[in-house]
């Protein structure tokens, strides 16, 4: 999506002594390294914990806990205890800038995870950038935070190195959503709905020329506002343009509130969107049957891995108030990419945190590769994912239910 966390090493070395320092704080932790202190790394959390994305916020904080406290169970990084600090953006791009600004300022955070939102992102980049601030978003999907601005005239260009993520672009699932919906499910009459927000605008956009591409027809467009409730004048539109699809871009409250109101309108036609739209929210929003809409989501259903299996477990014996939802595992993976960067920053350098420990840090993530809850984690040039795994859902008696798993291909 769209659609983030943080870290704090402290520690430093001084004339062969270990002291606190402006990149680091120590606990006295008996049965640690370094002759009973341990170094204090925090992992922040930047998601929406409130409002209307809080559902999804929440698993994310929740997963990265988590991963903190796998961390420190089995002692990972020998010498480290972790922590979180979760830090609410509210899915605004201003509040995540001013998050990121206070992670930032304090120089024992080492890493972030976060945010949800790729329009929440554009706003946090530059200030961790020029901090030197790992950042490692769990479901930002939007293409120009890793490849840049003209990436869509096949000029890609990494614009910030500090920035990784583990749900692949929408490049890629603009076109699977596409390729699936004139493929498998037959439609040929497409129109197509964004919220005039970076994700969503960006992925209906990618799924237009897709699916033109493809032989398929782009009847109409539109947009709507987000936080607005009434879209009974898109509803219309759809109905009388003879569409047999929607395609919508955005995220599940309004979504699913325009695939109820187009069903009520007439056009009894399945409604497509892209991750922000694959909740249990968006079914209820619908206020009515909306079966057989359907959404892709990155990455096969975590309840279907094998590499999930402790996760799920482990999530369930914490008592956490909300689920992993989307994001969850990739939430996790995230949170252990960094501890696994740190874990590498701290080995080559004797087992002690290095000067410009921020610096490392960055250099070893773009090194990471592990068997995580989602599958092989790993970053490429660009700092993207390398899994290219995704899933179509459809909505069938009131849930969300598999339809399609697969990896992309060009």
């Amino acid at each position: 999506m769209r659609h983030r966390s943080l870290l704090i090493l402290t520690t430093a070395l001084t004339t062969g002594a270990l002291t606190l320092s402006a990149c680091g704080s120590r606990d006295d932790d008996k049965g640690g390294g370094n002759g009973g202190e341990k170094t204090t790394v925090t992992i922040g959390v930047d998601a929406p914990l409130t409002g209307s994305l809080s559902a999804i916020g929440q698993g994310i904080k929740n997963s990265v806990d988590l991963a903190v406290k796998t961390a420190n169970k089995n002692n990972e990084v020998k010498g480290v205890t972790f922590k979180i600090e979760p830090l609410d953006d509210q899915a605004v791009p201003a509040s995540g800038q001013q998050n990121a600004t206070k992670l930032a300022a304090d120089e024992s955070v080492l890493g972030v995870v976060g945010p949800l939102n790729s329009g929440v992102a554009q706003s946090m980049q530059r200030v961790f950038a020029n901090a030197n601030l790992t950042q490692v978003s769990p479901a930002n999907t939007n293409p120009a935070l890793s490849q840049g601005d003209k990436w869509g005239q096949g000029k890609k260009s990494r614009p910030f190195k500090t920035y990784f993520r583990t749900a692949t672009t929408d490049i890629i699932q603009g076109r699977f959503a596409a390729q699936y919906l004139y493929n498998d499910a037959k439609k040929r009459k497409a129109f197509v709905v964004d919220d005039k927000q970076t994700y969503g605008a960006g992925l209906a956009t990618i799924f237009s020329q897709e699916f033109k591409r493809l032989g398929g027809q782009v009847v109409g467009t539109d947009h709507l506002t987000t936080k607005e409730t009434d879209f009974s004048s898109t509803a219309n539109k759809i109905k009388n343009s003879g569409a047999d699809s929607v395609y919508f871009g955005g995220q599940y409250p309004e979504g699913g509130l325009l695939s109820g109101q187009t069903k009520r309108a007439g056009a009894n036609v399945p409604v497509m969107g892209g991750d922000g739209i694959y909740d249990p929210a968006f079914i209820k929003a619908a206020g009515g049957s909306n079966n057989g809409d359907l959404a892709t989501s990155v990455g096969y259903p975590v309840q279907q891995l094998d590499s999930a299996k402790n996760f799920i477990k482990d999530y369930a014996a914490q008592n956490y108030k909300d689920p992993y939802a989307a994001y969850g595992g990739y939430s996790y993976d995230g949170a252990w990419a960094i501890i696994q960067a740190v874990k590498k920053v701290m080995a080559d350098n004797d087992g002690k945190l290095p000067d410009k420990a921020r610096e490392k840090v960055v250099e070893a993530m773009s090194q990471v590769s592990f068997q995580g809850v989602t599958g092989k984690v790993s970053f490429d040039q660009y700092g993207d994912t390398t899994n290219k795994q995704l899933t179509v859902y459809t909505v069938k008696g009131g849930k969300w239910t598999t339809v399609k798993s697969a990896t992309f291909e060009e």
